[in-house]
Formats: C-alpha cells, structure tokens, sequence
C-alpha cells in the first residue's frame, strides 16, 4: 500500500462534510490489486460523513482496480471515470456512489477553478 493511498483513506472522514453534501448513502468496496493480492477497503457513505474500513463486506457497489492506477488518482495524475471508461478499472453496483466517492479525489496538478481566472482577468481589465 503505497503512503499517498494510505493518506487519502485517513483523510476521509474530515473532508466528508465538504464533500458529501447531498444525499447519497450506501456502501462501496473498494479493491485494489497488488500483484497476487487484493486489498479491500470498505468506504460506507452517508449525507457529511464517511466511515472507512480494511474490511470485506455487504456492499452496494464494489470497485476493482490496481494499487498503481488507485495511486494515480489519489495525486490527482488521472481521473475516476476516465478510468473505467478506457477499461484500466471496473465498476458494479449503484453508480452515484461511485460519482459521489470520485469528489475526494484531488484535481490534476495545475488545475484552476473557470471562475478563478475569470476574476482575475475582470481584475486586470479594471
């Protein structure tokens, strides 16, 4: 298990109440492949909080994917859906977990908000 996965699993409870604003609520295993093994993670999601496991269980959905690819996305050097849509991932069960889950991941580097540069060209024109 590589640190930034590590990290980005323990962050998850305090950045649930930013990210998890709607209404969504289920639970999603998350398995990662390293070589031979499978690691799972068990993410149950609700409306402001998040409760994170190592454990295997009931799930609504389960997505299975490399500890490698899983790592590109916790730095933000590729994208969730992209993923499963190019078939390096794959994903069953109830999709909105999988697009509520996605928003913890960080944007590629260099990324700006739209309205952050607007601002800041309306602030020059000024």
């Amino acid at each position: 298990m590589t640190e930034a996965t590590e990290r980005f699993f323990e962050s998850l409870p305090a950045r649930a109440p930013q990210v998890l604003r709607g209404p969504v609520s289920g639970t999603m295993q998350i398995d990662l492949a390293r070589g031979n093994q499978t690691v799972h993670w068990l993410v149950r999601l609700q409306p402001g909080a998040i409760d994170v496991s190592r454990n295997r269980g009931p799930a609504d959905a389960i997505w299975y994917t490399s500890e490698e690819l899983f790592d590109r996305l916790v730095t933000g050097r590729t994208q969730a859906i992209s993923s499963v849509l190019r078939n390096e991932s794959s994903f069953s069960g109830e999709v909105v977990l999988f697009l509520a889950f996605r928003r913890f991941f960080p944007d590629p580097p260099g990324t700006r908000d739209p309205r952050e540069v607007v601002r800041e060209q309306a602030g020059r024109l000024r």
